[in-house]
């Protein structure tokens, strides 16, 4: 067995659903022939790491270090790399590799691998028999082909969640053929919602945002919304009855489907991408007179993720952002539960340096 050597690297982490994140040394492997080592500058926080953390998806290998929405620079390349050389910008998202073999992989959809793919935090680490980490850290080492492009022209901090919430958000927006003459619903103005509208609005749509916050109808029209309906208003929601040619749902809460369905004209598709914990009944008569289509949509594979990438630089796309030290992610995270932000944290990984310094 090939060994391989390692360095320890300083991560935020935590050791139990319960316990807060905190400083932690984490192993990263020196580059091999095909690897690339990033030193992290921003990491984005997905509502993902919040779940994995505390154990809310019921898999998490402890220790556990988050993030999968990061951006850096190039510092070390192996010796067959070929796309990338030292000093290059480079961003990684929600994959580090895949089987590589199965049909899947093989039409670019690593996402939907049928051997799994390999995530970048909380998946066996095959190179070092542990757990992948995240980009909670320092740095970290991933294969070339699991490595993505950064346009040079976009705020880099602002880059960081187009590697989860914008590629979520853009791959069902591509796959149905989204684009100018339709009417394009977008359900929740959040982390999602809020990329799903730049992107499909840059796609030549007519973008419609319904959420049920008054507070939210100005911020949805200055992100580019062409129309705001607040959906417990039955008379707003009736002047877009069988209207829709398309609508992203980016709800993760508990919510009445049905109500959206009967917003699509025939053969209009609605696709979620939210994750409520318990499921969503549909009515058959929603879908059948209208030969309606109620689908999901994850992440896009690495083609598409860069696709996404290069679109958003041609557009001028990034997130909207607030940006965090490390020291303060557990108190990002308890706002993230109550939807205090506008509209994704992201983490200055340099003040993870400092405060090691400072210790």
């Amino acid at each position: 067995m090939e060994v391989i050597e390692v360095k320890e690297v300083k991560a935020f982490g935590t050791q139990a659903a319960e316990a807060p994140l905190e400083e932690v040394n984490i192993n990263r492997r020196n580059p091999t022939p095909h690897d690339v080592e990033i030193e992290i500058l921003y990491c984005g926080v997905c509502h993902s790491d919040l779940h994995t953390a505390r154990n809310e998806w019921h898999g998490t290998i402890y220790p556990c270090v988050p993030g999968h929405e990061i951006v850096g620079k190039v510092v070390r390349v192996g010796e067959h790399v070929s796309k990338f050389k030292t000093g290059d910008l480079a961003a990684v998202g929600c994959m580090v590799d895949s089987c590589r073999e199965c049909e899947y992989c093989r039409e670019d959809l690593e996402q939907y691998c049928a051997k799994g793919n390999i995530q970048t935090y909380n998946s066996p680490d095959k190179h070092l028999g542990t757990q992948t980490y995240g980009g909670y850290s320092e740095s970290i080492v991933v294969d070339e082909s699991f490595v993505l492009r950064v346009p040079e022209n976009l705020d880099l901090a602002a880059v960081a969640p187009l590697l989860c919430a914008g590629i979520t958000t853009y791959s069902p927006l591509k796959h149905w053929h989204v684009g100018p003459g339709q009417k394009v619903g977008v359900v929740g103005l959040g982390g999602l919602g809020h990329m799903a509208v730049k992107i499909a609005k840059a796609m030549g749509a007519e973008v419609i945002v319904f959420t049920t916050s008054p507070s939210k109808v100005e911020d949805a029209k200055r992100l580019g919304a062409d129309e705001v309906v607040l959906s417990r208003d039955e008379e707003q929601m009736k002047r877009y009855a069988g209207k829709l040619h398309f609508i992203l749902d980016a709800v993760s809460a508990e919510h009445d489907i049905n109500t959206y369905l009967n917003l699509l004209r025939i053969d209009g598709s609605l696709v979620l991408v939210g994750a409520p914990e318990q499921p969503l009944p549909v009515a058959a008569f929603s879908l059948i007179p209208s030969r309606r289509s109620f689908a999901g949509s994850m992440i896009g594979g690495i083609a598409e993720t860069q696709e996404m990438l290069d679109f958003c630089g041609k557009h001028n796309i990034v997130s909207d952002i607030e940006m965090i030290n490390i020291q303060q992610i557990n108190e990002a995270y308890d706002r993230l539960l109550k939807g205090d932000v506008k509209y994704r944290f992201v983490i200055d990984m340099a003040s993870l340096k400092k405060a090691s310094v400072e210790v």
